[in-house]
C-alpha cells in the first residue's frame, strides 16, 4: 500500500528543528496523496525552536502541503489510554478537511497505532533513515556537527541561536 495514491495524508512531528530527513518524508508523502497536512507539535515547555517558526519553515519549504502548528502541553506515553484519547481529539480538532486523514506517514513505529486510532492507513517512510541519516535528537545534541542536514533558513536560525 506504500505507493497507493491516497486522498489525504498526515505527517506528525515536532520537527525541532526540521531537517532534510523531514523534508524527504514530506516530499515522499506529497507524491502519494492529493492533499497532505503536516502537524507541527508545539510545546513551549520542550521546544528549542518556537513552533510557529518551525511551521513557517516547513510551509516555505513545502508549499504544496498544509502546515499547521498544533500547540499542546501533552506528554507522550504510548501505554496511557486516556492520553491517547487526548492526542486523537487534539489531532481531529486541527484536521482542516472533511473526512480523513486517509493515510498517516511516519518513520516511527507509533504510526501503526496512530493510524488505527485515526482510521487511516499507516505508511512507513524510510524507517531505517537510510536516505537522510539524521534525527532531530542528534541535531539538538550537536547542532554544529549537522548543519549540512538543515535547509538554508533553518541552518541560518540554528547558527544565530544555538551556536
Amino acid at each position: 500500500m506504500h505507493d497507493a495514491m491516497h486522498e489525504s495524508g498526515l505527517v506528525v512531528g515536532r520537527f525541532d528543528p526540521p531537517h532534510l530527513g523531514h523534508s524527504y518524508m514530506i516530499d515522499w508523502a506529497l507524491a502519494r496523496c492529493r492533499r497532505l497536512v503536516v502537524y507541527v507539535n508545539s510545546s513551549p515547555d520542550r521546544d528549542v525552536a518556537p513552533g510557529v517558526l518551525r511551521a513557517a519553515w516547513l510551509a516555505e519549504l513545502h508549499p504544496a502541503a498544509t502546515v499547521i502548528e498544533v500547540p499542546h502541553r501533552l506528554r507522550t506515553d504510548f501505554g496511557d489510554e486516556a492520553l491517547w484519547q487526548r492526542w486523537i481529539a487534539l489531532f481531529r480538532v486541527h484536521w482542516p478537511h472533511d473526512g480523513g486523514p486517509h493515510a498517516i506517514f511516519s518513520s516511527d513505529p507509533y504510526v501503526d497505532e496512530l493510524a488505527r486510532r485515526m482510521e487511516a492507513v499507516p505508511v512507513i517512510v524510510d524507517a531505517a533513515r537510510t536516505n537522510v541519516p539524521i534525527s532531530a535528537t542528534e541535531i539538538r545534541s550537536a547542532p554544529r556537527d549537522h548543519l549540512h542536514r538543515l535547509a538554508p533558513p533553518v541552518r541560518a536560525w540554528v547558527e544565530a541561536n544555538w551556536l
